[in-house]
């Protein structure tokens, strides 16, 4: 009796030890599959317009977005990085020597727009590159929070160690990218050029065409600042002085006060806030007493960054490039004022004279070929960074020189004829 005691006690203690295994593995399994679940399988479909962007889709082949919930996934998700980086696709090998041997660094400026800016990061994101993130002090607290969660997980991605309250047309948008430049200054990647964006840009370029067009003869160790010597009339903006109203707007000093002549008896030049830079030019800008004194000048200017970059690409300085004028394709971005010359009109809409575009813009952007396009929004036109994403993501994959990892698809295609896509595919 007491031998059936004892076996009876050592099977239920088995029973109740088998029990309390299984649960902990039912549990772990339950936490790291629930990121996965916030994601709908419901996408929205690309738009019709976009389909002669997409390889295959005059076969009948159909292309399936596999991530919609980008924002609710980074707000709402319990992130874990493991899982978080093959959800949202973000490629985790470099796609060639070429692009490995020629690391790049970005500046990007973000204040709103999360999920604009995380479609951003992992378009241009590769792994030998690096990353500063400046986060506007004035966004919301939820997505500064949502941001540093994201950079948190890539060791190449770092947030800025001081966040600016920007303002538009402001010294502080200024500051912010120099914000970034001394930490990147301090990088142990050995980036050789470094371009800024800002959260509403996406690249038409792939990774490889950016470092083949940063090498290119025209542009090997040299800047890209497009401008030209300041016009007559943009000259308000570098003879008045000017104040920035923290956060609000840029206005002028008193009646009209004339600001002393630049430094150094510089010419000011006049062009875009985007560039492409040396690192041996981001040394000079840090070290340099001119870059010093013309960036104390410049600081009750309005849009300094306006002029900054550009005059000081016209002094004797690494990477120079004096008679560059408007040279270097960084931006495809369409202007009111010159619809009907450099474009045929924005098929999305204004906002302060820039097109935010719609998917009938695509064409241009595409055969215009520039490194970035400007400006995107996700509430108004969605369909066009879809359809751009997509386009740009095959793109890259194509050209990669290493297996592709199924996780670095965005969407995958699926034949709704007779024939399959891989026959269709491979008979290409």
């Amino acid at each position: 009796m007491r031998q059936l005691e004892g076996t009876k006690c050592s099977f239920l203690l088995c029973l109740g030890m088998s029990i309390i295994i299984c649960s902990v593995i039912y549990l772990r399994a339950g936490i790291t599959t629930q990121p996965a679940e916030t994601k709908t399988s419901s996408c929205r479909p690309f738009s019709s317009e976009c389909k002669a962007f997409l390889p295959g889709t005059e076969k009948g082949v159909e292309w399936h977005r596999h991530d919609c919930q980008v924002e609710s996934y980074i707000l709402n998700s319990p992130l874990q990085c493991s899982n978080l980086i093959p959800d949202l696709h973000f490629i985790t090998r470099p796609l060639s020597g070429e692009e490995e041997d020629y690391p790049l660094a970005f500046i990007v400026t973000v204040h709103k727009e999360l999920e604009l800016f995380v479609r951003l990061l992992r378009a241009i994101y590769m792994p030998q590159n690096v990353y500063c993130i400046h986060v506007d002090a004035k966004a919301p607290y939820e997505y500064q929070m949502a941001v540093q969660r994201l950079v948190s997980c890539f060791q190449n991605t770092f947030l800025s160690s001081r966040s600016e309250t920007v303002t538009y047309a402001g010294f502080s948008r200024l500051q912010a990218d120099l914000n970034c430049m001394r930490d990147l200054a301090k990088s142990k990647i050995g980036w050789r050029k470094v371009v800024n964006l800002c959260g509403q840009d996406f690249p038409v370029k792939s990774n490889l065409e950016l470092v083949r067009y940063m090498q290119s003869k025209e542009w090997r160790d040299r800047n890209m600042t497009p401008g030209v010597k300041q016009p007559v009339s943009m000259s308000h903006r570098t003879r008045l002085q000017h104040k920035e109203i923290i956060g609000s707007h840029v206005a002028r000093k008193g009646l009209g006060l004339k600001k002393s002549p630049p430094p150094y008896n510089l010419q000011v030049y006049f062009g875009t806030a985007y560039y492409a830079l040396t690192r041996a030019f981001v040394d000079f800008v840090l070290k340099s007493p001119i870059a010093h004194d013309l960036l104390e000048w410049s600081k009750d200017t309005f849009s300094p960054d306006e002029h900054y970059w550009v005059t000081l690409n016209h002094v004797k300085a690494p990477g120079s490039h004096m008679d560059g004028g408007w040279a270097g394709d960084i931006r495809a971005i369409k202007w009111r004022d010159q619809e009907g010359r450099t474009h045929n009109g924005c098929k999305g809409h204004y906002v302060r004279d820039i097109c935010i575009y719609g998917v009938e813009d695509l064409p241009w952007i595409i055969n215009r070929n520039s490194m970035f396009a400007n400006k995107f929004e996700r509430n108004t036109f969605p369909e066009a960074l879809d359809c751009l994403e997509q386009w740009h993501r095959n793109k890259v994959l194509s050209q990669a020189t290493v297996p592709i990892d199924p996780s670095w698809l965005l969407a995958t295609p699926s034949s709704s004829s007779s024939s399959s896509y891989s026959n269709s595919s491979t008979g290409a």
